[in-house]
């Protein structure tokens, strides 16, 4: 059977007749009649019953039109694809990142990016780096972000950047008038943590311990971003990455360096089998040199 005759039948059943199909179809009628005979003959059974020259639908007809509509939508979605690919002319690329480097350092590397390539168009999503492991592994997304603590395995990994975390606290804090923060200094304080298989909270967990020293843990957030507006409003101090606030996008903190020192590290991910297109090459590079800008900046 041929699409031709697919919607031949498809167009009967939802405009109640031969006629209104060759309409529907700008056909004749006779060519629709055609159509329907050679369907019915390759499928052995009749679809339609004629009944006073009205075309009923048999329950045969009725079934495998519940195929037809199912089989459509698909068709429908190779369409709007086929129109995307037309639109964007060079292509697409998708994007995840973590939310530590998902607010400045990536969108940065979109615009510039998309300044060199205005005809493509760029998918991107901000999640965990659990969810952003996930996409890349299934090949859902081209390029990934994500922290360190994920499961590797399934994706072609390789590390971003290793920022050292610094303090964020309320700009009038008492600790605001320190140079550099220590484990001391956080004894009984208020503190906003990270979540708790994050590698640095874990850092954190083992240098409040060999210094016999324990915070008052308010709360607890995967998001370092979540973390410098709580500090903002006064709420506690936190151990932050600092390419979160690197574009001076939340007011009323004081950042200082904490001693002894911990890293974070993001990790750029890519499908196992993915194709190592221009335009992902392209991408990465404009994220380097993001990086590269920022650590400069720092």
């Amino acid at each position: 059977m041929n699409l031709r005759d697919i919607d031949v039948f498809n167009a009967i059943m939802i405009s109640g007749g031969a006629g209104a199909a060759a309409t529907l179809l700008d056909t004749s009628q006779p060519a629709i009649s055609r159509s329907l005979a050679k369907l019915e003959a390759e499928l052995g059974f009749s679809l339609f019953d004629r009944i006073r020259g009205r075309l009923v639908p048999t329950r045969e007809g009725q079934l495998f039109h519940a195929e037809v509509r199912a089989n459509l939508v698909g068709l429908d979605r190779l369409k709007l694809r086929a129109a995307q690919i037309k639109e964007v002319g060079a292509g697409a690329i998708r994007v995840a990142s973590l939310s530590a480097l998902g607010h400045g350092v990536v969108p940065r590397a979109i615009a510039a990016f998309s300044r060199k390539h205005p005809q493509v168009r760029v998918s991107y999503q901000v999640r965990t780096s659990n969810v952003v492991r996930d996409l890349i592994a299934s090949g859902s997304f081209d390029i990934g972000l994500a922290a360190d603590e994920i499961d590797t395995s399934g994706v072609l990994h390789s590390v971003f950047t290793t920022p050292r975390a610094v303090c964020v606290m309320p700009e009038r804090h008492r600790l605001a008038q320190r140079s550099v923060i220590t484990p001391a200094d956080l004894d009984g304080e208020a503190f906003l943590a990270l979540a708790p298989e994050d590698t640095v909270r874990l850092a954190m967990d083992r240098i409040f311990a060999e210094h016999a020293v324990q915070p008052r843990i308010r709360v607890e957030t995967p998001y370092g971003v979540t973390i410098a507006i709580l500090a903002a409003q006064g709420l506690g101090i936190g151990l932050v990455n600092p390419f979160v606030i690197a574009d001076r996008m939340i007011g009323g903190i004081a950042v200082r360096p904490f001693e002894p020192s911990v890293h974070f590290r993001a990790l750029l991910l890519r499908p196992p089998d993915g194709a190592n297109s221009r335009l992902v090459a392209d991408f990465t590079s404009e994220l380097f040199a993001v990086r590269n800008a920022f650590s400069v900046a720092d």
